[in-house]
C-alpha cells in the first residue's frame, strides 16, 4: 500500500497516519495503535485493519458477529498472535515483535471469556498472586505482604462486593463472582490496558449492572477495551463502539449511531 493510500485510510476514520517520525504524536494521543495490520491463517484473512487506535484512559467497546476478528485483535495486541503484516504500537513503543510476556510486563492485561482464577486458592490468595511481582506462587507462599498490600486487596474486593468472600475458595464462587475476581486481579496488577472479553456472559441482571458500574469506574484510571455481544450491557457502558465485520472496521460511534447504521444492521444487529 502506498503512503497516500495509507494516509487516506487513516483519515477515513479520523486517525493520523503512523510512521516512526511522528511516533511521539501517537504516544501523546493514543495508548494503542494498529497500522496496516493483517492476520492470515491458512489463506483466510481474519483481520485487516488499515488503522485503529484507542486513547489513553478510554473505555471502548468492540462488537461484531462471530468470526469478525474481535478475538484476533486481542490476540495481536496482547502478543499471543503475531500479525502477518503491519505494526502494533503501545504506549509509544512498537511492540509488534515483542513476546506475550514482555507485552504483559509493559502493561497489557487480559481477561478471557472464561474467568481465569485458581480454584484451589481463596479469593484473597488469588488477589495476592496478582500483586506486582507475585506471579510466582512459590515466592508468594513465603512472602509476607505489607498492610498496604492487604488494604489494597480489600479495597478492590469491597469494590466488587467480594470482601465477605475473601477466605472462600474460588471454586465456590458464582460465575459472576469469578468474573469480578478475574477483573479485580487484573486491576490489582496495575495494567495500563485491560482487554476484557465478554464480561457480561452468563451473568444475572444484578451482576451485569454491577459489572458495568465497575468498568465505568475504571474509565479514567485505565484504558479498557470490552468485547461484548449483549447490547443492553453495551448501552450501560455509554462508550464509543467499534463494529468489526469480516476482520475490518465497519463503523464507529455511539451505540445510538451504530444502531441506525444500515450496514451494521445488515451485518450484525439485524440478524
Amino acid at each position: 500500500m502506498t503512503a497516500t493510500a495509507t494516509a487516506s485510510a487513516f483519515e477515513a476514520i479520523n486517525y493520523p497516519m503512523v510512521c516512526p517520525d511522528v511516533n511521539s504524536l501517537w504516544e501523546k494521543s493514543y495508548l494503542v495503535a494498529l497500522q496496516n495490520i493483517t492476520a492470515v491463517f491458512d489463506g483466510f484473512k481474519a483481520l485487516d485493519l488499515h488503522a485503529f487506535a484507542i486513547e489513553h484512559n478510554e473505555l471502548r467497546v468492540i462488537i461484531g458477529p462471530n468470526g469478525a476478528g474481535k478475538t484476533t485483535f486481542c490476540d495481536i495486541v496482547s502478543g499471543k498472535t503475531r500479525p502477518t503484516t503491519g505494526q502494533v504500537y503501545f504506549d509509544g513503543q512498537d511492540i509488534t515483535a515483542a513476546s506475550e510476556m514482555d507485552i504483559a510486563l509493559k502493561g497489557v492485561g487480559r481477561k478471557f471469556q472464561t474467568p481465569t482464577v485458581y480454584d484451589s486458592l481463596t479469593t484473597f490468595e488469588n488477589m495476592e498472586l496478582a500483586l506486582p511481582g507475585n506471579q510466582n506462587p512459590w515466592r508468594n507462599l513465603i512472602h509476607r505482604h505489607s498492610t498496604a498490600d492487604r488494604d489494597q486487596i480489600f479495597h478492590q474486593l469491597e469494590r466488587v462486593r467480594l470482601a465477605d468472600d475473601a477466605q472462600t475458595p474460588a471454586k465456590y464462587l458464582s460465575h459472576g463472582q469469578r468474573q469480578w475476581l478475574a477483573i479485580s486481579s487484573l486491576i490489582l496488577s496495575g495494567p495500563k490496558l485491560l482487554l476484557v472479553d465478554e464480561p457480561a456472559a452468563g451473568l444475572t441482571d444484578a451482576e451485569t449492572e454491577l459489572t458495568a458500574e465497575l468498568l465505568l469506574e475504571l474509565r479514567g484510571e485505565h484504558t479498557v477495551v470490552v468485547i461484548e455481544h449483549d447490547m443492553d450491557f453495551v448501552r450501560q457502558l455509554e462508550a464509543r463502539v467499534t463494529v468489526f465485520s469480516e476482520g475490518k472496521i465497519l463503523a464507529e460511534g455511539s451505540l445510538e449511531t451504530i444502531r441506525e447504521n444500515e450496514e451494521v444492521k445488515e451485518a450484525y444487529l439485524g440478524r
